[in-house]
């Protein structure tokens, strides 16, 4: 299962995703249907890596001044050109892990070249913050760094980057000169330049030996080409080519053979004929009957053009169906769309204070005013439509809805939307602006369904919510071996509960503070069924989480599980106040009624550290991605998900443990 949000051990952008994904995997990014490709886990551990000598000659050059992941004589180069703010980037970066961990750095070497596209404001500076990372701290660092970025795309900024440098190990003050130089702005400068020889137009892009591949492409298309270049490499091998000399070799002899490839465009993805489950809340916007027979789910935003242009299909088909279609809006505000938030802000603020249709007036107000929604523009229509501008502009900085939007998108990526707009027809999916004639075949078909489904109830009432509980929420949820925790995990709920979830977190990642409270509500939902148990796995790149594990493994061995989860909050709260220097988990342990001498000498002495360590490695030997982790009855969730992926693998879990623990009763 492929990680979404949270943070990861090694290198690539690992879950969503990236992320984890990762560092932060993953925060694995969508786009609008105008992508970059148009417009212009755990990851392996760092591989030992060598400065690979300058080759002139090459199709794709490789040169020290590159950041690389595995061997220099490693018989298939990838060398990729990305963009930061790039959604299909961040998208492609489980597929890339994937491939590291398939491959390994003897056989695969991934190259990183700079590809910023013009029209993400944010791309430019992000390539040289990334470049002067790689210069200061080399390409562990680099890695590490790449990962902050696609796991954060909603926050590129210097404040940002000077952060996450530190945070990947570079001397702040060093990566702030060599930054301030301007030196990496040439090596960017000839990235770009390299790219537009080649006539790569967008991101992401890559080429296998020479052989070209556009976009986030799946993990058997990158395979295929990989496996026949390792049996091209052993050929030149076997014929005496040294292996210095055989990605120069292939890379020029791939590229005569098939130039014409270089911008031929990914092949479109095969028809999604799922049933997907879409919960419909409370908080979204909707119109039309709540007992409709045909319920469409859109994930929309207001600053992509093809969201727009949707809308008029929208109403030609309200216009058809009248009361049987519910149009129901969840808000999906694209990382690279800047004036995107600031819409959806607005709209909120209108559904908050005039109800849904102060809402849908200023849904068709943002969406005519598209091309400009800058802060004099939002100002104008919010008094057109009667609202205070200055609690708008509150809200905004305040980041009012930023819950909300954030569950959007953990379910977005949940059902794999991958890009705006996309809607769900009574859970069959339909992406893009397509035309009106599509919409109609798939709304015909659901309806002829939801017809036949009323009949047999005699109602139409709960009709949607009956579809969506029979809906898919995940992919098939994947089993994983993990060995057992100890009577030195922290743990709550029964001894006796029929399913186990244990949760291997970090005290300084967000994303396992972001996830705490869909915790706290799946043991609500199972209450008695279950129990929570803590794995510790502080990730490297968080210089604070070692230290804060320990120190909650001693409030554990002193007060027990119920005063360590107590200490578990406090941590996760510190993130944003107090930080977790030591002096804080000295002073929030105190406040506990923790024996401070003891306290202190455990932490001195790091008398917990192989109680973290079993856990670290436990993680690392089932092949846990990243933080959050969760293994549940054997199945596992990477990452931030919603609440009803969950609630799936979790009554998955119970369905297969009780009839076992039943059988054994009798």
């Amino acid at each position: 299962m492929a990680g979404l949000l949270g943070c990861a051990t090694g290198q690539g952008r690992g879950t969503t995703a990236a992320a984890g994904a990762q560092s932060h995997p993953g925060n694995v990014g969508a786009a609008c249907n105008c992508p970059c490709a148009q417009k212009a886990g755990q990851a392996p551990a760092p591989a030992p890596v060598a400065a690979p000598a300058a080759l002139p000659d090459s199709v794709v050059p490789v040169t020290a001044a590159d950041p690389v992941w595995g061997n220099p004589d490693a018989p298939v180069t990838i060398v990729e050109f990305s963009d930061f703010q790039c959604p299909f980037c961040a998208r492609v970066g489980d597929t890339v892990d994937g491939l590291k961990r398939s491959y390994g750095p003897s056989q695969l070497r991934l190259v990183w070249k700079n590809y910023p596209l013009p029209f993400h404001n944010n791309a430019r500076p992000a390539a040289e913050a990334a470049m002067a990372v790689y210069a200061v701290g080399g390409a562990d660092a680099f890695w590490r760094f790449h990962e902050l970025i696609f796991a954060n795309q909603r926050e590129l900024s210097a404040e940002n980057y000077l952060r996450w440098a530190a945070m990947a190990g570079v001397d702040g003050a060093k990566f702030q000169a060599e930054l301030s130089s301007k030196r990496q702005a040439a090596k960017v400068d000839e990235d770009l330049a390299l790219a537009m020889r080649l006539g790569i137009r967008g991101t992401p892009v890559f080429r296998i030996n020479g052989v070209p591949l556009m976009g986030a492409q799946p993990l058997e298309v990158f395979k295929e080409t990989i496996d026949a270049q390792l049996a091209a490499a052993k050929q030149l091998a076997a014929s005496g080519t040294p292996a210095g000399q055989i990605y120069n070799a292939l890379s020029a002899k791939n590229a005569d053979a098939a130039p014409a490839e270089a911008d031929k465009a990914p092949a479109p993805e095969p028809e999604d004929t799922a049933i997907w489950r879409v919960p419909v809340e409370k908080a979204d916007p909707s119109r039309g009957p709540a007992d409709a027979l045909v319920t469409l789910v859109l994930f929309s935003d207001f600053q992509c053009p093809y969201c727009k242009r949707v809308e008029e299909t929208l109403a030609a088909l309200e216009q058809k169906y009248g009361a049987d279609l519910r149009i129901v809006w969840k808000d999906y505000p694209l990382p690279f769309h800047d004036r995107a938030v600031p819409a959806a802000v607005l709209a909120r603020v209108a559904l908050a204070k005039k109800g849904a249709k102060g809402f849908w007036q200023a849904h068709h107000a943002l969406f005519e005013g598209q091309d400009d929604l800058d802060d004099g523009a939002l100002k104008a229509i919010a008094k057109g439509l009667g609202l205070s501008w200055t609690e708008i502009q509150k809200a905004i900085t305040e980041h009012r809805f930023k819950d909300v939007f954030e569950a959007s998108e953990d379910l977005a990526k949940t059902l794999r939307v991958s890009g705006t707009p996309c809607a769900f027809v009574n859970g069959y999916r339909v992406a893009g602006a397509v035309p009106t004639e599509r919409f109609v075949a798939v709304i015909d078909a659901q309806f002829a369904k939801a017809r036949a489904m009323a009949d047999d109830r005699h109602s139409q009432a709960g009709i949607y919510e009956a579809i969506a509980k029979t809906g898919q929420q995940t992919d098939e949820p994947e089993r994983r071996e993990v060995e057992a925790p100890t009577r030195n995990n922290p743990s709550r709920g029964s001894a006796t509960a029929k399913v186990t979830v244990q949760m291997f977190g970090d005290f300084q990642c967000p994303f396992c503070q972001r996830v705490n409270p869909t915790i706290a509500q799946l043991e609500k939902r199972f209450s008695g069924r279950l129990r929570v148990v803590w794995r510790n796995y502080p990730m490297p790149f968080h210089d604070n989480a070692a230290l804060a594990a320990e120190a909650a493994q001693e409030v554990f061995a002193q007060k027990g599980a119920p005063t360590f989860w107590e200490y578990h909050d406090l941590l996760f709260a510190a993130q944003a106040k107090g930080g977790l220097e030591r002096p804080n988990l000295e002073k929030l342990a105190q406040k506990l009624g923790v024996d401070m001498k003891r306290f202190r000498a455990a932490l001195d002495a790091r008398t917990h550290q192989p109680v973290v360590d079993k856990d670290i490695a436990a993680a690392k030997k089932a092949d846990l991605d990243g933080t959050p982790f969760f293994v549940i009855g054997g199945y596992v969730i990477s990452g931030v998900r919603p609440f009803p992926a969950f609630e799936q693998v979790v009554t998955r879990a119970l369905a297969e443990a009780e009839p076992v623990q039943a059988a054994g009763a009798k």
